[in-house]
């Protein structure tokens, strides 16, 4: 045990700034971050969130034949779809400083990674679909177009490689320090 974290000193070190504590315990600062990126849902699909609330709570209303508590059916689609949309866009993709991918819940060190390339939109179904190693790590999220592809070199995880949803790909393998391998093929020629 270190003089920091002793039983005297429960606090660690005497820092002028308090540790975080509550919702910000163990959560870095994003202005620190190399690379901070989250996966939102498109603007067009709350809209669609809207018409779908309209259009279901007059299912509702019209089923409850116009009584008082009629109403709820609105509330509770609209209450609905606002959750639905806002968990499905919390997906967080960043890299800290010390180059560590964090990829929703999962933390991938710069250490393993041996090579790394961008999977552009045209590539995305092969590499989800027939391409795809069963054991890969997947952050897909569909309204997102294109895709880091993130092989790695350790000998103790059985994960070939990770696929990574992200809308700013070239940003993202800077941020790891990590030359973009599709970079190196040349165009087709006609």
């Amino acid at each position: 045990m270190t003089a920091d974290h002793s039983p005297e000193r429960p606090g660690g070190t005497s820092d002028a700034s308090p540790a975080p504590t509550g919702r910000n315990a163990g959560v870095a600062d994003s202005t620190t971050d190399r690379f901070d990126e989250r996966l939102y849902v498109p603007w067009w699909w709350w809209l669609a969130a809207v018409v779908l609330t309209g259009v279901v709570g007059y299912e509702i209303q019209l089923s409850a034949r116009g009584s008082a508590w009629s109403i709820i059916g609105y509330v509770a689609t609209g209450v609905l779809c606002a959750v639905m949309l806002w968990s499905m866009g919390r997906t967080r993709i960043r890299v800290t400083p010390d180059r560590e991918l964090h990829a929703h819940r999962a933390v991938l060190p710069r250490g393993v990674v041996a090579r790394a390339a961008t999977v552009p939109a045209s590539a995305k179904s092969a590499a989800l679909g027939r391409q795809l190693d069963p054991a890969a790590y997947l952050v897909h999220r569909s309204w997102v177009k294109t895709m880091v592809l993130i092989v790695l070199d350790d000998p103790d995880d059985p994960t070939p490689y990770w696929l990574v949803s992200t809308r700013r790909p070239a940003e993202l393998l800077a941020a790891l320090g990590i030359e973009d391998a599709a970079a190196d093929r040349p165009e087709p020629t006609a």
